[in-house]
């Protein structure tokens, strides 16, 4: 407990008490100064109250769209007899697994007013030169934030249809309620407590979102929270560590109000929806329209997945970004990529860390579930609370609170600027993911399992390793890979805590697209979706494997 405790502490608690330390401290990290509260002052301007006001509000546009969105897809998935859904609900669920680094530059590509690949097609098909879309504005930032906000609120949801009862609905059907008065009445206020914790975590998700905004706001002048905390350090002639600290903290007031928003609104209410009564769920049957919601799905794969790739894929053999035509392609853009010595460091620092950050994550994730779970002991809520204190955190802003923290560590434990920097800062990110894996597995594992192993002479260790380890590791296994794929896809943190040599590919991405290198940004998304899709293939067959030998 006590070792469980500090380790938990240095990752969660640590980092917080540093932004509240370097949000009252004059000078950047590790420099002599005052304490004052100039940061906040300089916070409480006009332009931080539209800022706030930006980022609110398309984080709820984004929300609430998404939600609904996500709820048919849901609904089409769990409850219908649309043709192949189990195909298409693995579709539906790629876009989360991309890095929306690399989205982000591919919907500048097709989306950009001038040469983007859609108004280009457009402008061939027409004869005109008018533009149809311009990613470069609230709508492209809003609609790149849609992308992953919808496949991470379905799958909270769609399982959540699955498990509901239909007698329920049959019950309000029989009382005469029309099919959307029993949706509207019965279905979705049922799944409450579901749809707002999905709605909560997905506007936390809106509100810390970085790639969007950087990409298609920041052009415009259109900034959020977590772009005006990044320039504040890193595009200011003067870093202002203070004034973007104090800014950061502020975003973590908002997160934990929108929490308490949570549990205010659930406030103690009955949702019990699953009984000790068997039941099947019940399927709608659409009829002719079951194509129609096939196609739907298949058009959504197209637009979140197909196109941003195809992008990429097309990109990458041409000289020019926006110059497409037969005398100019190449592949020289794959043989710079192979030669760049940066890549090649960001490719290896990438992997490095996602495997030995996605192992060390799931042991503590691991012993902290078991802790909170199998054990009466106490403090074991405290350990809890810590292990998803977290998930409050944005990227970015647990990024400033490890700058501070580094630096202040007394002089023997140099972490700042090295790649252990990088791995803590994952493994805090993760964490609350890890212990939510690991927590459902243990949960599933009867008591009487370790009493028989402790009966039969069995050590502690003997019984952690051989019964509880041996019945979760699949759990372990598929937890590990949705841990691997956040550290390929983490940008907002990474950037802040680099150095020259421990660069990882998102980085590395984002600096060749600044440099107006685009050709090459293609290749080494290509690379990237390529790790995306391995991984993802192993994840599916290690599932399918595990299934078929229940």
């Amino acid at each position: 407990m006590l070792g469980l405790g500090l380790i938990l502490a240095f990752l969660a608690i640590y980092p917080l008490a540093m932004l509240l330390y370097g949000s009252l401290h004059s000078t950047p990290p590790g420099m002599a100064g005052e304490f004052n509260l100039d940061g906040y002052r300089r916070m409480a301007t006009a332009e931080n109250g539209l800022v706030l006001f930006n980022t609110v509000v398309m984080a709820l546009i984004n929300t609430v769209v998404s939600l609904a969105l996500a709820i048919f897809l849901a609904w089409i998935i769990a409850r219908t007899d649309t043709p192949g859904r189990g195909v298409l609900e693995m579709l539906l669920t790629l876009p989360f697994f991309l890095p929306p680094v690399l989205t982000a530059m591919a919907w500048g590509m097709l989306g950009n007013p001038q040469v983007g690949g859609i108004n280009s097609v457009w402008r061939w098909l027409t004869g005109t030169n008018t533009t149809i879309i311009n990613v470069y504005s609230y709508f492209g930032v809003v609609w790149h934030m849609m992308q992953y906000a919808t496949t991470f609120l379905f799958l909270f949801i769609v399982d959540a249809f699955r498990a509901m009862d239909p007698s329920l609905e049959e019950s309000s059907r029989m009382s005469g309620a029309s099919l959307f008065q029993t949706f509207r009445r019965v279905t979705l206020m049922l799944m409450l407590p579901v749809i707002t914790s999905a709605f909560t975590l997905s506007l936390i998700r809106g509100i810390e979102s970085f790639e969007s905004p950087l990409f298609f706001g920041t052009p415009v002048g259109i900034r959020v929270v977590t772009t005006q905390v990044y320039d504040a350090i890193n595009q200011s002639a003067r870093p202002d560590y203070q004034y973007a600290t104090a800014l950061a903290l502020a975003v973590m007031g908002l997160m934990f109000l929108l929490v308490l928003m949570q549990w205010r609104i659930l406030g103690g209410r009955n949702f019990t929806t699953v009984t000790g009564k068997g039941y099947r769920p019940t399927v709608t049957k659409l009829g002719p329209w079951r194509w129609a919601t096939f196609a739907f799905c298949i058009l959504f794969f197209f637009i979140t997945v197909a196109m941003p790739v195809g992008q990429l894929f097309v990109g990458s053999f041409f000289k020019f970004f926006g110059f497409y035509s037969w005398n100019m392609l190449t592949l020289d853009n794959y043989a710079k990529v192979l030669r760049n010595d940066e890549f090649r460091r960001g490719f290896q620092n990438t992997l490095l860390l996602g495997v030995i950050g996605a192992s060390a994550t799931m042991v503590l994730g691991g012993l902290t579930a078991y802790v909170t779970t199998r054990t009466q002991l106490k403090g074991r809520r405290i350990i809890e609370a810590m292990a998803w204190t977290p998930w409050m955190m944005p990227g970015i802003v647990l990024g400033i609170g490890f700058l501070w923290g580094f630096a202040l560590l007394p002089g023997p434990i140099q972490i700042y600027g090295t790649i252990w920097a990088l791995l803590l800062a994952y493994m805090t990110l993760y964490t609350p993911i890890s212990v939510r894996v690991m927590s459902g597995a243990y949960s599933q594992l009867g008591y009487d399992l370790e009493e028989c192993s402790r009966v039969h002479g069995g050590s502690w260790w003997q019984t952690f390793w051989r019964i509880l380890v041996a019945l979760a590791w699949p759990s372990f296994a598929v937890g590990w890979v949705l841990v691997f794929f956040g550290i390929l896809r983490e940008l907002s943190a990474s950037i802040l805590l680099f150095s020259a040599g421990s660069e990882v590919l998102s980085v590395v991405v984002l600096k060749l697209w600044t440099n107006g290198r685009a050709e090459e940004v293609c290749v080494i998304g290509l690379f990237m979706m390529a790790l995306v899709i391995l991984f993802r293939w192993a994840q599916s067959r290690f599932i399918q494997r595990h299934i078929n030998t229940l």
